[in-house]
């Protein structure tokens, strides 16, 4: 049993008369830089409860201070075009947009990597948790949520410690939610073997009157602190364990890891939700990382610029936590509001119906500054700017990599390329047998797709579909994409090709692409060849948003991902929102019916670096990536969503990874309809070999099923919109995937090869 703590108190008058305490500002992840930067702006050495809220707020994962002055370029590279239904851009909880109809959807994505690593079911579980706080937050239900997943070597070990923990987390918390899970990726690569990435979004809809944005404002607006009780997980997991990179040491941060209680957090929802329906809220913010230093300092940032807490009233599970802990404690399932007098005692009638716990902490002040008391003494006393705005932003060096040419020059094209049938055939087998294109229902089948009723679309389609209105139809897409081997041939195109294939895939659900938030992995920022790596990758993500027409609405950055010198490959998970009019007309990506004749859109290059192929055929990753046309890409979009709307299509199939042979393959599975494909014609038009035609990753193709009879039809419209279109077979009553003149695959062969790997891994 805890007993209460008899810890010394480290008041602003004590910090003032003992200037020359030695202070553990290095072990909390400051530098003594930033540490003497503290000291000047207070004008005196801070107590121990500043250097716990400066050491949290001014650590990377929450100032951006590595990242800052190159995420600048999303906000400066628009249009008045890409900003017209964007309600609420960067800088807040979450991204909102206008829908229609009233309605807006917010949506946003974000890492919780390194927990996941420590403690992999707690820590996928709470950055769910945590994303979907970010959407109650800005004052929606949350609807669905998302992941992308990149674990280690599927046969390594560890892996299978970390990926059933990191799935089942996810699972148990999104199930308990009630929220469908529509879809993500999973990537298994030896660069992330001991820095998985747990990319974590959700999404919210809400109507338009239902905004609300995180600041505190109105003199004399109590700030009330509801939900869990503060307890002394998650202490410094911003600072100490998302802003370090992985040593032998690492197991000392398991206490800095979050623990999860989804059925407070479900009851949570529901109490927000009242509340914002009552009225009852001034402004609203949730206790993610940096917890209570967080939500105060923000909260009186975005507002009149002055609060007064008092830390005492703070409800505890842990009566031993000392004032600094307190503050630090990143304990999930918590919310701050700032609610005026008058409406204290509804907002307290509202808590006590959902059972939630809740205490007066303070109040809105017009001093502009944050002051915090403990036990009758003043522990904290800062301008709240210099803790959440005003931290250190940093240019840090950038280096062109010294492996990079050396990488470039080594390409996959010079790598044996079958013409002999039996081998094309054993290679497409292996390709949809290995880890990153084979299977993923083991893991998702532990997800609920299909709770609240509203889901359209969802794995294995190639974007996740919700409905947003009963009575039109009205809804919206989603898609997460990101190519780490790309990315680290060139992260400036690897980030534009992420961007590229989450867009295509949104369109082809029949989804008119709107909006991005992003989640960016790279190793350690004080390394300058990561450095450059992540400006190139930032300002390719900018300039290809802008060449879409698509603004980012925020997101994330997460550094350090990496084992002593050695940093995953640079990894951009972009997430793009579509938005349709009528999910009725949304467009599956498999085959259901036989005679329907098979087209592909876009043209095919002698493109393999980096691709599928050459990783699993030969072991081999160099050479530039495919080149990526976003003129094209937008001119396809918007094909796909005047045939979807047209209900030309039968099935849309994005080409990706592995290529026409993969995304046939997957079209003969998804419902068990088979498919005879001749590519003679392909190969004459593009001039390329059989084996580049099948496993080539070029970019603005997507593969599509259309009706006879809706057949002049759609040729006419791709005529008319000039994009290069050509038939190249037609689903089969024979449950097979024939090539003509090469091999043909049973859909039994199919399935076992496709089906296996992950079950027999981990189940």
């Amino acid at each position: 049993m805890s007993t209460p703590s008899t810890h010394v108190v480290d008041t602003v008058e004590n910090a003032a008369a003992t200037p020359e305490r030695e202070q553990p500002y290095a072990a909390l992840g400051l530098t003594t830089q930033e540490y003497q930067q503290i000291r000047e702006i207070l004008g005196r050495r801070p107590t121990s409860g500043e250097l716990a809220m400066y050491s949290v707020m001014w650590s990377e994962h929450c100032s951006y201070k590595s990242s800052k002055v190159h995420l600048r370029q999303f906000g400066q590279k628009v249009t008045p075009e890409m900003t017209e239904n964007l309600m609420v851009g960067m800088g807040e909880n979450a991204g909102v947009v206008d829908i229609g109809e009233g309605w807006a959807v917010t949506f946003k994505i974000e890492s919780h990597n390194h927990p996941s690593y420590v403690e992999p079911f707690q820590g996928a579980a709470t950055g769910v948790g945590g994303i979907v706080r970010d959407i109650i937050s800005m004052g929606a239900r949350p609807v669905a949520v998302m992941d992308a997943l990149r674990f280690g070597a599927l046969d390594h070990p560890d892996t299978a410690r970390v990926v059933p923990g990191v799935v089942s987390g996810i699972s148990f918390y999104g199930n308990c939610l009630g929220l469908p899970n529509i879809g993500g990726e999973t990537w298994f690569d030896p660069v992330y073997q001991a820095n998985p990435l747990v990319n974590a979004l959700a999404v919210g809809v809400l109507r338009h009157e239902d905004l609300h944005l995180a600041n505190a404002r109105g003199i004399g607006n109590k700030v009330v602190l509801f939900g869990a009780r503060t307890g002394g997980d998650g202490i410094g997991g911003a600072s100490i364990l998302a802003s370090e990179s992985f040593d032998e040491g690492s197991g000392r941060k398991r206490p800095a890891v979050q623990v999860g209680d989804p059925f407070m957090e479900k009851v949570l929802i529901e109490c927000c939700l009242e509340l914002y329906a009552n009225e009852l809220v001034e402004g609203i913010q949730d206790l993610g990382a940096a917890g209570i230093s967080c939500a105060t300092s923000e909260l009186a940032s975005n507002g009149d610029g002055g609060m007064h807490i008092v830390l005492d009233e703070v409800l505890l599970r842990d009566p031993s936590l000392t004032a600094e802990e307190i503050l630090m404690s990143e304990s999930q399932e918590r919310m701050m509001a700032v609610v005026s007098p008058a409406k204290l005692d509804a907002f307290l009638a509202v808590i006590r119906k959902w059972d939630v716990e809740a205490s007066v902490l303070g109040e809105v002040t017009d001093t502009g500054r944050l002051v915090i008391d403990w036990k009758g003494e003043t522990i904290v006393d800062v301008d709240p700017r210099t803790v959440a705005v005003d931290g250190p932003v940093y240019e840090r060096p950038i280096t062109y990599p010294t492996w990079i040419d050396h990488v470039n020059a080594d390409t996959a094209s010079a790598l044996p390329r079958p013409s002999d049938g039996g081998e094309l055939k054993q290679q497409v087998l292996r390709l949809l047998g290995s880890a990153n294109l084979a299977d993923k229902s083991w893991i998702t089948s532990q997800y609920d797709k299909y709770v609240l009723g509203n889901t359209a679309l969802s794995y294995p389609d190639d974007g996740g579909m919700v409905r947003v209105d009963e009575e039109s139809g009205l809804g919206f897409a989603l898609a997460t994409d990101a190519n780490g081997r790309y990315a680290y041939l060139d992260p400036y195109a690897g980030a534009q090709l992420a961007l590229a294939e989450a867009y295509r895939n949104v369109a082809v659900t029949g989804a008119v692409p709107a909006a991005v938030s992003d989640c960016l992995n790279f190793g350690s920022p004080e390394n300058p060849e990561v450095m450059w790596q992540f400006a190139r990758a930032v300002e390719g993500l900018a300039d290809g948003c802008l060449a879409l027409g698509i603004p980012v609405t925020g997101g994330n950055v997460s550094f350090y991902n990496q084992t002593g010198d050695v940093p995953i490959h640079p990894t951009p998970v972009v997430a793009v929102l579509g938005t349709i009019d009528d999910v009725g007309r949304r467009v599956p990506s498999g085959w259901q019916d036989a005679g329907d004749n098979l087209y592909l859109l876009g043209t095919t290059a002698l493109e393999l670096d980096g691709s599928a192929w050459a990783g699993v055929v030969h072991g081999h990753l160099g050479g530039r990536p495919p080149a990526v046309d976003l003129a094209a890409e937008k001119e396809l979009g918007g094909l796909l969503a005047a045939a979807a709307h047209e209900g030309l299509l039968a099935a849309a199939h994005d080409l990706a990874d592995g290529g026409l042979a993969i995304a046939l393959a997957e079209g003969v599975l998804r419902f068990g309809v088979g498919a005879r494909v001749f590519l003679d014609e392909l190969l004459e038009r593009d001039g390329v070999d059989l084996a580049t035609a099948l496993f080539s990753e070029s970019t603005g193709r997507v593969l599509v099923a259309v009706p006879r009879e809706e057949d002049v039809k759609f040729t006419r419209l791709c005529e008319g919109r000039g994009y290069p279109v050509l038939r190249i077979g037609v689903t089969d009553t024979e449950p097979a995937l024939e090539v003509q003149g090469a091999f043909t695959a049973s859909l039994d062969e199919l399935a076992t090869t496709y089906r296996e790997p992950l079950r027999a891994r981990f189940a």
